[in-house]
């Protein structure tokens, strides 16, 4: 029995970093398309149905955010992964807002860019809700009872910092925005910085060096990112 590789979608107008994710990603066992720009992509979707798409934002016939609020508007349930510029922290969150599933940012790493790819797709692959019992290193979160263990002990945590860590949890090894956040706890109403402070507190009980936090990373100007769960 033959078992099809994933199809990557590599959306891209620049020669050379579509080869090295053509060399890269071929290495990791996917199938790489690729196009050049806004209207080949449409094409390629339509015609080959690839299981991910990796997008530039600099495409030379349409912004990529034009595109991918398109193809999120014809509700378009493929993983979408931003590839992007370092000091581009506006767009990425733009895209993320749009729908994007993740992004890195260029120059990358493709061992970074193959678990960013990995998240992404295992995350589309998952039912709607919540694992009961989430763990990463010494850290647990039993999504039924509420319970926070960090080193097999017991945490106490506020009602803000546990549903942090709940949303954070529901959607491990991917970035979330400080916007989305705000807009889940508090209702879109709150200033971000009063989001850093219960993040401090909340790296304060979980992390065993909350200033070298191993668990609760910071996304510089887009969000936060918790570590992917231990898979079993």
């Amino acid at each position: 029995m033959t078992v099809s590789k994933v199809k990557i979608l590599v959306v891209d107008d620049e020669p050379a970093i579509r080869k090295l994710l053509r060399v890269g990603l071929t290495s990791e066992g996917y199938a790489v398309l690729e196009a050049i720009n806004a209207r080949d992509a449409i094409s390629q979707v339509a015609e080959e149905r690839p299981d991910l798409i990796l997008l530039d934002l600099g495409l030379p016939d349409m912004a990529g955010h034009d595109l991918l609020a398109k193809w999120r508007g014809d509700a378009l349930d493929l993983p979408i992964v931003i590839l992007s510029s370092r000091t581009d922290e506006t767009g990425i969150v733009k895209a993320l807002e749009l729908g994007a599933d993740d992004y890195v940012t260029k120059p990358f790493g493709m061992k970074e860019l193959a678990a960013r790819i990995r998240v992404a797709l295992r995350h589309r692959l998952q039912q709607q809700g919540e694992r009961p019992i989430f763990k990463t290193g010494d850290l647990s979160v039993d999504l039924v009872k509420r319970i926070v263990k960090a080193a097999d002990k017991e945490v106490k945590l506020s009602p803000k910092e546990y549903d942090i860590l709940r949303i954070l949890v529901q959607y491990a090894g991917k970035v979330i925005t400080h916007q989305h956040l705000l807009n889940q706890i508090w209702g879109g109403s709150t200033d971000v910085q009063y989001l850093r402070v219960y993040v401090r507190q909340l790296r304060q009980k979980i992390e065993r060096i909350p200033d070298q936090p191993q668990y609760i990373t910071t996304e510089t100007g887009v969000g936060y990112r918790l570590r992917e769960a231990e898979q079993n």
